[in-house]
């Protein structure tokens, strides 16, 4: 019997902390499997992926810079993946058939059920900061949540406009991001302001409604200044690391056949990694 074998393929790796959260289940559930990082130039990439599958590779998780790369390689593409338009969950099939997923919009979605129960989706609009590759995952969550309104701002203005009207929401400019908190029932930052070694967030919360949710993707520092000054203001405050943890769920359940929990005890295990 084959060892199944996953990884996360990026460039650089050496800072993903996937392979302690997959480990950490292949402990826990005492599956023979391993999980490895993968440092892949892009040039490398297609030899790579043709590979994987002969060394007993059953998927892969991928990040900078091959998640949109690896849509056009892929022999199977999932509505979620190309509406995102980017990939970060990769299964080869038996016969070597590589099926591309995005599951970031469900670990978005899972962290805020798990970790804010109250907030209802259709209570009011929703804000997003930023306009990457992040947030066309969490403006594709929000939409099948049933958000019925999202504002979209971003530093660079022409993106935010681009994004806005690929995905039908509103473009604000960047001046203006706090005119709308009053109204809003949750505020999303997917920028890298608050982020440990970059520039803070400038937003002041005090219009936001207590009723509010607040979430950050960063989770470097866990509780940025803006979680912070959410809390002070009695709003539900979401870290980021939640979203990485739920994400991940989806593909070790579809590699190695057991579905994992996201439990204290892991995020403790990849927070110490």
């Amino acid at each position: 019997m084959k060892i199944p074998l996953a990884g996360v393929i990026g460039c650089p790796v050496g800072h993903s902390r996937s392979p302690v959260l997959h480990g950490t289940w292949l402990q826990q559930h005492r599956i023979a499997g391993h999980y490895v990082p993968l440092h892949v130039e892009a040039a490398d990439l297609v030899g790579v992926l043709h590979t994987m599958p002969r060394m007993g590779f059953v998927g892969a998780n991928v990040t900078i810079p091959h998640k949109e790369a690896v849509l056009a390689l892929a022999d199977d593409v999932s509505e979620t993946a190309l509406r995102i338009g980017a990939a970060n969950t990769l299964t080869f099939g038996p016969d070597g058939r590589l099926h591309a997923d995005n599951t970031d919009a469900y670990g978005f979605i899972a962290n805020l059920r798990q970790n804010a129960p109250s907030w209802d989706a259709a209570s009011g609009p929703a804000l997003v900061l930023g306009a990457g590759g992040a947030a066309r995952a969490i403006i594709v969550a929000l939409q099948d949540a049933g958000v019925q309104e999202i504002y979209l701002t971003n530093r660079t203005a022409a993106r935010a406009e681009g994004l806005a009207q690929e995905f039908g929401v509103t473009a604000l400019p960047w001046a203006d991001r706090a005119r709308r908190l009053p109204e809003l029932s949750c505020l999303i930052n997917t920028t890298s302001l608050g982020m440990a070694g970059q520039a803070a967030l400038d937003l002041d919360l005090t219009a936001l409604p207590a009723t509010a949710l607040v979430t950050d993707i960063v989770y470097t520092p866990l509780e940025t200044p803006l979680l912070a000054q959410a809390r002070a203001q009695g709003c539900m405050a979401v870290d980021g690391l939640g979203m990485l943890l739920h994400q991940a769920v989806p593909g070790f359940e579809r590699w190695f056949g057991t579905r994992p929990e996201v439990t204290d005890a892991l995020r403790a295990a990849v927070l110490a990694a």
